[in-house]
């Protein structure tokens, strides 16, 4: 029941909050191995458009890697979405003190409109509180429906605040118009944000490549589908005629 009521504010207002998804210990691990990440971008890439979000972040650390097979996710994306999806991309939005991020902007992480189907679906993990002071994230409610998308002006006018406790899952549509805050703390506020999308789009990254064959080995089942290794495509006929179990690209992908 509790699944069933969240996916329907999800669907009536395109957004909703998952409580209690991450544990305190596991917090702290991801914001560290988050924080090293972004240091390294910071100085081998400073002048990006998009300085200190660090992408695909399954690559930087192993509790990030392994944030793919939460069990809660997978149960919200298999009933929310499809069972078969793939992750699209996999990126951090943290907030320095007195800033904003490339996420700042008013936007929606979806530019096809198709009426009552979602070609992608967003996850948000909080890593640290996001409160009206630090940044929380502002959402324009019901417009996923909107196939037009509103001014600045009017999105600020009746836009709400995703204010939750760190820990807690944000899921929402990526037509959903919205916009990361302005921190304006002294500490910096850190989020993993994932973008999934159908099984037969691309990836933003071709992610079976980019990662190590150790890391690919660290996934569980549900990971290993997620980073694509399920909807590979034979480069060779001699890839093309293997036996069914040994094929890349598995059956009933969707």
């Amino acid at each position: 029941m509790v699944v069933e009521r969240h996916l329907g504010t999800l669907e009536n207002e395109g957004i909703v909050v998952i409580p209690n998804v991450l544990s305190k210990s596991l917090l702290g691990s991801l914001i560290r191995e988050l924080e090293l990440a972004r240091q390294q971008d910071l100085n081998n890439r400073p002048n990006v458009f998009d300085s200190g979000m660090v992408h695909n972040c399954m690559a930087r650390g192993q509790e990030m890697a392994a944030l793919l097979d939460n069990v809660e996710m997978g149960l919200y994306m298999d009933a929310c979405f499809s069972e078969t999806c793939i992750v699209y991309s996999y990126q951090a939005s943290s907030l320095p003190p007195d800033s904003g991020n490339y996420g700042s902007r008013v936007h929606i992480d979806c530019p096809r409109f198709i009426p009552n189907y979602d070609t992608n679906i967003g996850v948000m993990f909080a890593l640290n509180d996001f409160t009206m002071d630090n940044g929380a994230t502002y959402y324009m409610p019901k417009s996923h429906k909107l196939e037009k998308l509103p001014s600045d002006e009017e999105f600020y006018s009746k836009a709400q605040r995703a204010c939750c406790m760190a820990g807690d899952m944000i899921i929402l549509k990526t037509r959903l118009v919205h916009a990361a805050g302005i921190n304006n703390t002294d500490t910096i506020r850190h989020a993993l944000t994932i973008n999934f999308c159908r099984s037969y789009m691309r990836q933003r990254f071709d992610f079976p490549r980019l990662l190590s064959k150790e890391k690919i080995n660290s996934l569980g089942v549900q990971g290993r589908r997620l980073i694509g290794m399920n909807v590979r495509v034979p480069t060779t006929l001699d890839q093309f005629y293997l036996p069914e179990a040994q094929r890349l690209y598995k059956p009933n992908q969707g």
